[in-house]
C-alpha cells in the first residue's frame, strides 16, 4: 500500500536528499545507492539500500535533524507522513511494530548517547 502512493526519486553524486533544519513531512526508503547522513554536531553515517531515513518525520512534524548527500547514482522512494499514517489506521498490527521498532531504536539511540558520555569523560 506504502508503494502505491509513494514516489521514487533519483540522485547523481553530490546531490542533497535534504537539509538540516528543513521541514520534515516524510520519510525515505533506499533502494540503490548509499547516503551520507550527518547532523550539524559533526556525527555521521552512511547508509545504504533498504535504510529508512527520516522516519521520525513520518509520525511528528519536525525540522530536520541532519543533512542527507547522494554519494554516488542513488534512489529512494519518498513515503509522505499523511500516506503513512492513513496506512497505520487501516492496518493496527504495523501501528503495533512500527511502535515497537520505535522503540528499539531509541533505546539504541539513548545507548550510544551515554557512550560517548562515557568516553568524553575519561
Amino acid at each position: 500500500m506504502l508503494a502505491i502512493g509513494s514516489e521514487q526519486r533519483d540522485f547523481v553524486r553530490g546531490d542533497i536528499l535534504f537539509n538540516l533544519g528543513d521541514d520534515a513531512d516524510a520519510g525515505f526508503v533506499v533502494q540503490r545507492g548509499a547516503f551520507r547522513v550527518e547532523d550539524g554536531a559533526g556525527a555521521e553515517m552512511t547508509v545504504g539500500p533498504g535504510a529508512l531515513i527520516g522516519e521520525l518525520a513520518l509520525v511528528v512534524p519536525m525540522k530536520r535533524p541532519s543533512s542527507a548527500i547522494a554519494l554516488e547514482h542513488s534512489s529512494v522512494i519518498r513515503v509522505a507522513r499523511s500516506l503513512f499514517q492513513r496506512v497505520l489506521e487501516s492496518d493496527p498490527a504495523a501501528a503495533v511494530r512500527l511502535r515497537d521498532e520505535f522503540a528499539v531504536r531509541s533505546s539504541q539511540i539513548a545507548s550510544d548517547i551515554l557512550m560517548a558520555g562515557a568516553k568524553l569523560t575519561t
